[in-house]
């Protein structure tokens, strides 16, 4: 029998890549062509616009009623909002008879920002609320809190996947994956990491995989389970036993938590359960997962550590193990418990959770140290942030009546909902405060091929590679100049300078590495306008994106 213990892959590096190299990296990728169009923002002053409009919105009604709502409030037109207003009240009632609270909640939460239904706010608060006091985790089960270090060992488990029989290399063996997971709630929830049981729901698995899990007092015994939900974006998993565990788990607050402070990794390393190491907290904010930030940690962390929980003195739940370099020792990671928190009741609704999304991308503005918002730095054509009015330089400063100071504050609002949802924001613009609605579209998986589909490469290279550019020649279309460099970018970081000529020899996606290339030439003023062909990667997505 072999155990395969998996290992989070880490958000791919950019990508700098010598001449020689480009023709065999481009043979293995896929080429996407540019649009013939970009969608344009509505003219709401023509008259055959706002007609087409009201088609459009009449025939969202019915699949999509928010998206109707939110496009009839950006019409203004006072008719067609209380006929869209209508339509989502009947559905929400619906959907609160049948009991399908998540949905109710979306619907209900969206007549709020939308047209400030006193009945809808008062229903939403209400449903919010029971709804919640039902979600494992949510609220501290005093009876059963870990006592002791020997209580909290009793508190994790190993997470199982028997993935049936492989043959490698001629032999044949058991293909089992070990994880690690704790106890959030009597009723038996666990959580652990999705790529655990990534392949228990994984839709294009031909064979069917068994998800157990083993309590450190009885290895040999295997209590089955089910995935409840999960977010593959997080690497976060729901799942439910029938067990009531001895003892659960209470979810601390990260945000506590400074670097240097100790921490206690509990897991199964390697197979051998019940394991636990100590270390500090090494870094708060490090960059490895596309919707926020997570701790480094130099406890002890192996194969099989991850979904374990990071605890603190107080034995309460600070973190999640995700992953570990293991050429580097010392140099591991954990997801914040604070996230946790915020997707356990889309979690528990069940399913895959789904990442919300304007199409657009940004950044914290800093003024000196301090962070005042979120500052667009593009806008994607047809994405629900350019049906809002939103441009480059707007700083979104509220979302939902929450403060924006940083970009992480914007995810973090967002994750609270499921995508469909409408909320309310405040941004500047020139000094001067301006509210508006938001859409949450889903979140593509790839924002980099979604922005290429959709934009010219003239200003679809801001977010994807940090440069705004325009034509440089009406002969050769593939000539262009660079007229800004955002800080910080790709390009910045490879020495791109404004005024910069370049021409565009190919761009492929590798899809296999989830990674975007594009191969140039470019004669940089910096470097005596000295011309050579370079080639650049980047991820399909990042935390930049919104």
């Amino acid at each position: 029998m072999k155990h395969l213990s998996c290992q989070k892959n880490f958000l791919p590096p950019v990508v700098t890549i010598c001449a020689v190299f480009l023709t065999l990296i481009f043979i293995s990728c896929k080429s996407f062509s540019q649009p013939k169009e970009i969608q344009k923002p509505l003219d709401y002053t023509d008259q055959d616009v706002i007609d087409n409009e009201i088609k459009t919105i009449r025939e969202l009604q019915n699949k999509e009623s928010t998206k109707a709502l939110f496009r009839a409030c950006l019409l203004n037109n006072s008719l067609i909002i209380d006929e869209c207003a209508e339509v989502v009240r009947t559905q929400a009632e619906k959907a609160l008879e049948e009991n399908d609270y998540p949905l109710a909640l979306r619907l209900y939460k969206s007549l709020v920002s939308a047209v400030q239904d006193e009945e809808a706010s008062q229903i939403f608060e209400q449903l919010y609320s029971d709804y919640n006091k039902d979600v494992p985790g949510l609220f501290v089960d005093e009876e059963k809190l870990p006592k002791t270090i020997s209580d909290c060992i009793d508190a994790t488990v190993t997470v199982w996947v028997d993935q049936g029989f492989k043959v490698e290399n001629g032999n044949g063996y058991a293909d089992i994956v070990i994880g690690s997971g704790f106890f959030i709630d009597r009723r038996g929830y666990i959580i652990t990491n999705y790529h655990v049981i990534s392949e228990v729901v994984n839709p294009k698995r031909k064979t069917t995989c068994k998800l157990y899990i083993k309590l450190p007092s009885d290895m040999e015994k295997k209590i089955p389970a089910k995935v409840t939900g999960y977010d593959s974006v997080m690497d976060l998993a729901l799942l439910k036993v029938d067990y009531e565990p001895e003892f659960v788990f209470a979810l601390g607050s990260s945000s506590e938590l400074e670097v240097g402070d100790k921490i206690s990794a509990i897991g199964t390393p390697i197979g051998l359960e019940g394991t636990l190491t100590s270390g500090i907290i090494s870094s708060t904010s490090r960059t490895l997962i596309t919707m926020g930030k997570v701790f480094q940690i130099d406890a002890a962390v192996n194969s099989g550590n991850s979904g374990g929980p990071i605890i603190d003195s107080n034995r309460k739940v600070q973190a999640i193990v995700f992953a570990g370099m293991l050429q580097y020792q010392g140099l591991n990671f954990a997801i914040p418990v604070e996230y946790l928190k915020l997707e356990l009741p889309l979690l528990y609704r069940g399913d895959e959770l789904n990442h919300n999304w304007l199409g657009a991308y940004g950044h914290t503005k800093r003024v000196r140290n301090d962070s005042e918002g979120l500052e667009v730095q593009y806008i994607m054509p047809g994405g629900s942030a350019s049906y809002t009015g939103l441009t480059i330089d707007d700083v979104i400063i509220y979302a939902d009546d929450t403060k924006i100071n940083t970009l992480e504050d914007f995810h973090n609002v967002c994750m609270k909902y499921e995508s469909g949802t409408i909320i309310t924001c405040t941004y500047l613009r020139d000094g001067q405060e301006k509210n508006a609605l938001l859409y949450l579209d889903k979140r593509p998986a790839a924002p980099v091929k979604e922005i290429y589909a959709s934009d010219f490469v003239d200003d679809a290279f801001i977010p994807i590679l940090g440069i705004k550019m325009v034509r440089s020649s009406t002969i050769n279309k593939k000539s262009y100049k660079i007229e800004y460099v955002l800080e910080g970018s790709i390009a910045d970081q490879n020495g791109f300078s404004e005024n910069d000529n370049l021409e565009l020899i190919n761009v492929s996606f590798d899809d296999k590495n989830e990674i975007f290339y594009v191969a140039l030439s470019i004669e940089r003023r910096k470097k005596g306008l000295l011309n050579f062909q370079m080639g650049l990667g980047t991820s399909y997505d990042n935390p930049n994106y919104f």
